[in-house]
């Protein structure tokens, strides 16, 4: 790797103290001959975060701690492609809920300028520790989860459309204005469709996959899956495209189990077995996880995946309903301004 190369490392936080001094380590583990600079923006946590990211900048000068006003993933990056150093000419985006291979900048940096891409995004992999962190990485990482995500199951190599965000070339990501700050979620699979629009190309690379810790508590992940599906359905509504089959799937369940329930309480009791069902393969897919990969917290796999469909369907829902009333409420007054 060239040593005139100049890469701004960005990390959002808030209440990471768990992570953040992890995710810094295995960031910087390698970067000793990178001209490199690491600033994490910080949306003001109430824990040690920045307390933690101050006593690791005072022993390495390559790191600094910045102001994220505006809280949100989207606003940070965007901050730090404007203040990172003039020379450097590759972003990474790295989270701090998560921890990095050995070489994962100078890899990234690697695979930017070889393929003459404008993005390199990566595999997702998530790992627990709790018991119910574990049955939801297991979720997460199988098609019980994930639904076949390409950055999810990647096995090789090749040109995307869309990844987990890892590295951008600094000109690129700038000259399609960055992130939309209007999104708090899904800010990067709205991103990817500008990028495409503009010619440019996204590389998935199979060999520097991360891993990601999830959320340890049924209603943090429920939280989490539901801005999923809101911030989905909001890229889908502002580029008018439809939604892939393995993002219908869940949008089918919340339905099934809506009219079953609905249809049981008012009905009779056969009318609950669609749902009935549909709780039971689930589980049943949560059973074979746990079997398969020997771990007793496979068990929770299943009830991890219902709330992550059900929760992402939810949002997706939510978010297309709350489109719909203000374009509705918007017709009198814009038919007003024609007649």
């Amino acid at each position: 790797m060239p040593s005139e190369l100049s890469v701004s490392i960005i990390v959002p936080t808030l209440n990471e103290e768990k992570y953040i001094g992890r995710a810094i380590r295995s960031l910087i583990a390698g970067c000793e001959h990178l001209d490199y600079e690491l600033i994490v923006l910080d949306g003001g946590s109430m824990d040690r975060t920045s307390a933690i990211v101050s006593e690791m900048a005072a022993l390495n000068s390559r790191i600094r701690l910045q102001p994220n006003p505006a809280r949100y993933q989207s606003a940070a990056v965007n901050s730090g492609a404007r203040i990172a150093k003039p020379d450097s000419s590759v972003l990474v985006r790295a989270d701090a809920h998560a921890e990095y291979p050995p070489g994962f900048v100078d890899g990234l940096a690697r695979e930017l300028r070889e393929r003459d891409v404008a993005s390199v995004v990566v595999p997702l992999f998530t790992r627990g520790i709790s018991f119910l962190q574990r049955g939801v990485a297991m979720a997460q990482n199988s098609r019980l989860g994930n639904g076949g995500s390409p950055h999810r199951s990647a096995s090789r190599s090749r040109f995307v459309e869309h990844g987990h965000h890892a590295c951008f070339d600094r000109k690129a990501f700038l000259a399609v204005g960055g992130y939309d700050e209007d999104f708090t979620h899904n800010e990067d699979a709205e991103l990817d469709v500008r990028l495409r629009n503009s010619g440019a190309k996204i590389w998935l690379c199979s060999e520097l996959g991360i891993v990601y810790f999830p959320r340890a508590s049924f209603a943090g992940l429920a939280k989490q899956y539901f801005n999923f599906g809101s911030g989905r359905a909001r890229t889908m509504l502002k580029h008018r495209r439809l939604p892939k089959l393995r993002q219908v799937l869940p949008l089918g369940a919340l339905g099934l189990n809506v009219v079953s329930l609905a249809s049981g309480l008012g009905l009779g009791w056969p009318f609950l077995l669609p749902g009935l069902a549909y709780v039971g393969a689930c589980l049943t897919g949560g059973l074979w996880l746990a079997l398969s990969g020997r771990d007793p917290a496979g068990c929770a796999a299943g009830p991890a995946a219902i709330v992550m469909h059900q929760s992402w369907a939810a949002g997706f829902v939510y978010r297309t309903l709350r489109f719909s009333t203000f374009k509705a409420s918007r017709l009198p007054a814009s038919a007003e301004a024609v007649r």
